[in-house]
Parts: C-alpha cells; structure tokens; sequence
C-alpha cells in the first residue's frame, strides 16, 4: 500500500537566486501526484512541502539529497507527518 504522507523539508546551502524553487516544482510535478510547494526562507534556506504517495515523496527527497539541483545543497533537514491537504498543485511561494 502506498500511504499518502506531507513531507517537510528545509534546504540548506547556496539555494536562493539559483533557479532551486522553479527546478523543485519542476521535479515534483515530473514525479507525479506530488502537491505542495518550495518557498525561500528569511535566513537562506528553501523550504518544501509536499504531499502525495510516499513512494513520491521519497523520489523527491531523494533528488533534494543527491540529484542534480541548481546551486549547491549543504545539508537538509527533513520531517514525515500525515497529511493536511488545501493544495491543488504544487507552487513556487
């Protein structure tokens, strides 16, 4: 069974003014159901959200760590909840 989950991850290193957010929405909407979004933070980091099947959100998290992002990925910080809903895609903020 492929439960659907919310996915919470804040991205550190040199991320803002890149291109991260569009090419994160970008990833996402190539991964499938995934809804949510990717926003810059006041410090630096980017934040994602995102909700849909876990198999998905694990793809995501994947390519987040270790796939070919624009900038340079120093480090994330993830957390696993269950789902909230109100997103109808997924959006650059």
């Amino acid at each position: 069974m492929n439960e659907r989950v919310r996915l919470t991850v804040w991205v550190r290193g040199r991320v803002q003014g890149v291109g991260f957010r569009w090419y994160t929405r970008a990833n996402a909407l190539r991964i499938g159901e995934l809804v949510g979004f990717a926003s810059n933070l006041a410090d630096g980091r980017v934040q994602v959200v995102a909700e849909g099947p876990r198999t998905e959100c694990e793809q995501l998290l994947e390519w987040l760590r270790d796939g070919d992002t624009p900038g340079k990925v120093e480090g994330i910080t993830e957390i696993w909840d269950t789902p909230r809903g109100g997103y109808d895609a997924f959006e650059i903020r």
